[in-house]
């Protein structure tokens, strides 16, 4: 139920607040990091459960502008890889915030998203996952903490 929450509400921060910040090129992405924390307390199969339901309602929540599954596909198997771990928690998170956005792009250029240029990948992926970092020790920490303390 906890996770649940926590998804939601970070799907609502990153809508109405985070893609609301006048950030040069790109903003952090919270559902993300939200699904990473998850990820890290309740393992690989959890974490890819809970990155695709995550990806799914950020997929169709407005605005959308890309295929649906996109992001349940690419959080899902951040989720995965996240719950597996790669040797603590600090490279865990930096491995899945440098991974998520190629792994985007990937997946938008496979089903032929014009929005996938080399230009776009060049200047916003870099910005993104530097804000992604940025806000990843807060959000991660909530996330873990929170989930430690009311997960049933």
């Amino acid at each position: 139920m906890i996770a649940a929450l926590a998804l939601v509400a970070a799907v609502l921060v990153q809508v109405m607040l985070v893609n609301r910040l006048p950030l040069p090129m790109g903003a952090p992405d919270v559902v993300l990091l939200t699904v990473i924390g998850l990820a890290l307390t309740r393992g690989p199969l959890a974490g890819a459960v809970m990155g695709f339901c995550g990806g799914l309602v950020a997929d169709l929540i407005p605005p959308t502008a890309h295929v649906v599954g996109q992001y349940a596909f690419v959080y899902a198997l951040i989720g995965f890889l996240a719950g597996r771990g790669i040797g603590g928690m600090v490279p865990t998170v930096i491995v899945c915030v440098l991974a998520a956005p190629p792994l985007a792009a990937a997946v938008g250029g496979l089903i032929g998203d014009p929005r996938v240029t080399l230009e776009a990948m060049a200047e916003v992926m870099p910005v993104t996952a530097a804000y992604t970092l940025l806000l990843a020790p807060v959000v991660v920490w909530l996330t873990t903490r929170g989930d430690r303390r009311y997960a049933s």
